[in-house]
């Protein structure tokens, strides 16, 4: 900034020099251009006079043009002798001695120069300027005129446009040093906006973006940053969602090695006790109490089996047997599975479904599964009277072309703590159950290469979302 100060200092300077000469050198030639032509007048005012010999009609004419710029007048014959001149420089015989065009009978000839004067009790700067005297078409010099102009007028105009020249400089600089410092700040301060973003991406923001506000090479370089942010970004999503996916499957293989033991171990003999208890309740001597106990009995054992059932569907690896099917058709299988529950608890279903959808490419059974679990834990959270809404449309996906359910209901809802939770294994937050309904919704959706989470909603309860492509093979 200050070797730019100096530079735009130097520069003013040397155009405002030049400026200058040049205003300086057209003055003094509009003053010379002047005072030729007021001696060319005084020459022909007086040439007759002149010719004649008449004295005191070319002192009356002198008299006459003499003022405060005409300073003095002196008239010479064609020998070079003063024959008129002006009271004023009476005392002063340099002014009126002699010619400087002696000897020179040309009719452009002329002698200018710029002298210092005394007159009127102070020096003044004079343009003296002598042409010589011809008729009009005569070849013969019949004398010169010399005058003398102040050029006090020309010394003040080229002061007062000197004054004008640095002021008009202060004022380049003073903008021009404004500008600089605004240029430097505008180029400035992007730079430093780019340097506290490279620090927060070093840091692990990688969502901060920088505002372009032009389509400089700064615009282009905050551009290509926030795209920088952005891939690294979706990288760091894609290896966090990789390794929850490495995590998951370790918990999935973890919890298959734990179904097969539990298959091996427990199953087997929790059938022979089974069917024991069974034998035994076809004896006609047991009495009612005993017949309670084991009826207890027999209901823990069908709770176990359910488990290790539910366990083991959920650890199995099963292939996708797709088809296509419209949505509105699974969702309408689904609820029939848990009317009994909606019209214990008299809920309400509402359906928002979009006309036109597409059908989709899915496992039909295992979509059902999905929504069926879904379901199930909504009308569970719900009390009496309450209302489930089903929203079936297009998402606004532009890389892959994808339907949208939205299954919410009115019922307790899940705290915020437990969002991240819900779709893990064996978490649970009802008083009963398993906790794989949803871990197993989850991945079915995963294997149709869709997507399910719970979303926020403005009234209380929850609403699930689920998002289903419905173009290329699951």
């Amino acid at each position: 900034m200050i070797w730019f100060t100096v530079l735009l200092v130097f520069l003013v300077g040397a155009i405002l020099l030049v400026i200058e000469k040049k205003e300086v050198n057209t003055i003094s030639q509009e003053s010379t251009n002047k005072g030729i032509l007021m001696a060319k007048n005084m020459a022909d005012l007086n040439l007759r006079s002149v010719i004649n010999y008449t004295i005191e009609d070319i002192q009356t004419s002198i008299k006459e043009q003499v003022d405060e710029k005409l300073l003095y007048v002196v008239f010479f014959d064609r020998s070079a002798t003063p024959i008129a001149y002006n009271q004023e420089i009476a005392d002063r015989k340099e002014l009126f001695c002699c010619s400087r065009l002696q000897g020179q009978d040309r009719p452009d000839s002329r002698d200018v120069q710029t002298k210092d004067v005394f007159l009127a009790k102070k020096i003044q700067r004079v343009l003296e300027i002598e042409i010589p005297i011809f008729a009009r078409g005569s070849q013969a010099k019949w004398g010169s005129v010399k005058i003398g102009l102040s050029l006090e007028d020309m010394r003040a105009e080229i002061r007062r446009t000197r004054l004008v020249l640095i002021l008009i400089g202060v004022a380049g600089l003073f903008l021009g040093t404004i500008g600089a410092t605004l240029l430097a700040r505008r180029i400035a301060q992007p730079i430093k906006i780019l340097m506290d973003g490279t620090i927060r991406v070093s840091k692990g923001d990688f969502t901060h973006k920088i505002q372009v506000d032009s389509r400089d090479e700064i615009g282009n370089l905050a551009q290509s940053f926030n795209e920088m942010s952005a891939r690294l970004l979706a990288a760091r999503e894609q290896m966090e969602d990789a390794h929850k996916k490495l995590i998951q499957a370790e918990k999935l293989a973890s919890i298959g090695k734990l179904s097969a033991t539990i298959a091996h171990e427990i199953r087997n003999p929790l059938t022979s006790v089974k069917l024991n208890i069974q034998k035994v309740l076809e004896d006609g001597r047991l009495g009612p109490l005993d017949r309670e106990h084991l009826a207890i009995t027999q209901e823990g054992i069908g709770q176990i089996e359910k488990f290790i059932k539910e366990l083991l569907n959920f650890t199995r690896v099963s292939g996708l047997q797709i088809a296509r099917f419209p949505m509105s058709q699974i969702l309408d299988a689904s609820i029939k599975q848990v009317e009994d529950c909606f019209r214990q608890k008299k809920i309400t279903v509402e359906r928002k479904i979009d006309g036109n959808l597409p059908d989709v490419l899915v496992d039909g059974d295992k979509m059902r599964q999905v929504f069926l679990n879904v379901l199930s834990n909504a009308c569970e959270a719900m009390d009496d009277g309450g209302k489930i809404t089903l929203a079936v449309g297009l998402a606004g996906d532009g890389r892959r072309k994808k339907i949208r359910v939205r299954i919410s209901d009115n019922g307790c809802g899940i705290p915020d703590k437990d969002w991240d939770n819900i779709f893990e294994p064996f978490f649970t937050t009802k008083p009963s159950g398993f906790g794989l309904g949803l871990a197993n919704a989850r991945k079915i959706i995963e294997q149709h290469k869709g997507a399910i989470r719970v979303i926020k909603k403005k009234n209380p309860g929850t609403a699930f979302e689920i998002l289903i492509p419905y173009e290329g093979e699951p």
